[in-house]
């Protein structure tokens, strides 16, 4: 395993600035590369047929809008960029570039070491003016990237424009005395990082983060008096600024959101929290919000939705466990019909045995769906990915398909 190189010397006097690995001869080999990694032929040729392809009695149909989204796309080539423009540094990447396996994996084959996340250790102090570090997809804390221009890094920022959106709006909430109010996951990696800004560029503003619309209506009872702070605190003390007083910091409030989330559970927060702050204020100058869902998310939301308009017998949701767009796509599907989601292939081991990530449970578990096993049956089969899947998962997700339906590869 690759560690940073240690340092005996004092820190670096000055910072590295980051890098444009973007050079028009590097991202021609870089291109090459990612498509022979990543894309695939029986996906466009599917896409090219209005997104339906039927063999005898099987049909695959893929929804409008799924996988790979620009920032993704964005971020995968900056990572390989990187590996061809400093080839022979140690080139490090905070957590994960994005949430899927297979992509990881390629950047692990490529020497590009993960550091540590959800907290900088000793491996962050190590880093030396020699080091490359790739700031992923989802952005990082305000910390991690003064720890690493501290040491002198080079830093390849690959964070999603759509992120940095955000990004803008919590700065100026805390510029303005606003809290943020942020719907997301507390633990992700892009709610951290967006955060961390919402302290603002002089550290002193403040937020909370809430996930679910329980959430909201606790938050709500707060805001008109029907809760105490001391209540408050217990179910969201993990989730706040640091020194967050209720009495204080919520009496001017905007509404941020990770990127990721269902836009229509993001809007009736909107909604809750404004008319929670008109009852108690009488006014709602005390609010803001702005839409700052990401808009391939909701092209791939709206697209399932479509998608649903029409008869299938089974959803395929495609993707990375740890992927929020996607697990919401798979809550989209699951309200319809029948609704999988599988890490790869791999996960369908026969026509009666499904392996698949449940939600509740948090955990993958073995499911049977016995409308597959009559081959004599006609089946319509829905596929979908969130942002993170490339192409080659979901072609070999169609195949898979096939094969257990006694379909060749050569027929597809």
């Amino acid at each position: 395993m690759v560690t940073p190189h240690t340092m005996s010397d004092a820190k670096p006097k000055t910072k590295r600035k980051r890098i444009n690995v973007r050079r028009p001869d590097v991202m021609e080999k870089v291109q090459a590369e990612v498509q022979r990694h990543y894309e695939s032929s029986i996906v466009e040729k599917i896409r090219a047929n209005d997104g339906s392809l039927t063999i005898g009695n099987t049909t695959i149909k893929l929804a409008r809008q799924f996988g790979f989204c620009y920032g993704v796309e964005r971020a995968i080539d900056l990572a390989y960029a990187a590996r061809k423009v400093f080839a022979d540094n140690n080139i490090f990447l905070i957590g994960e570039i994005i949430h899927n396996q297979e992509v990881n994996r390629q950047l692990e084959e490529m020497k590009i070491v993960s550091l540590p996340w959800k907290e900088m250790n000793e491996q962050y102090d190590q880093l030396t003016q020699d080091d490359v570090v790739i700031v992923p997809a989802f952005g990082a804390p305000t910390s991690y990237i003064e720890k690493i221009e501290e040491r002198g890094a080079a830093i390849v920022d690959t964070t999603c424009g759509d992120v940095m959106k955000v990004w803008r709006r919590v700065r100026n909430y805390a510029k303005e005395g606003y809290t943020s109010i942020i719907h997301g996951k507390a633990g992700h990696e892009e709610t951290r990082a967006t955060a961390s800004r919402a302290l603002g560029d002089n550290k002193d503003g403040h937020y909370i983060v809430i996930l679910t619309l329980e959430d909201t209506d606790f938050l709500c009872s707060y805001l008109n008096g029907k809760i105490t702070s001391e209540a408050l605190m217990e179910r969201f003390g993990n989730a706040v600024s640091p020194g967050f007083d209720p009495e204080i910091h919520l009496h001017k409030v905007g509404v941020a959101n990770q990127t990721t989330m269902l836009k229509s559970e993001t809007e009736e927060i909107q909604r809750r929290v404004c008319k929670a702050i008109n009852e108690r204020d009488g006014k709602t100058e005390n609010f803001q919000f702005f839409d700052t869902i990401c808009g391939a998310t909701q092209e791939r939301q709206d697209a399932l939705f479509d998608m649903l308009k029409e008869h299938m017998d089974i959803l395929l949701v495609v993707g990375g466990y740890n992927s929020s767009n996607t697990s919401h796509l798979v809550e989209i599907g699951q309200e319809e019909l029948p609704t999988f989601f599988i890490q790869n292939s791999d996960r369908l081991k026969s026509l009666k045995e499904i392996v698949h990530f449940d939600l509740e449970q948090k955990s993958e578990v073995n499911s049977e769906y016995n409308n597959l096993l009559d081959l004599e049956s006609p089946v319509t089969i829905g596929i979908t990915a969130g942002a993170s899947c490339p192409n080659n998962l979901i072609e070999a997700t169609i195949q898979r398909v096939f094969e257990l339906r006694g379909i060749s590869a050569n027929e597809i």
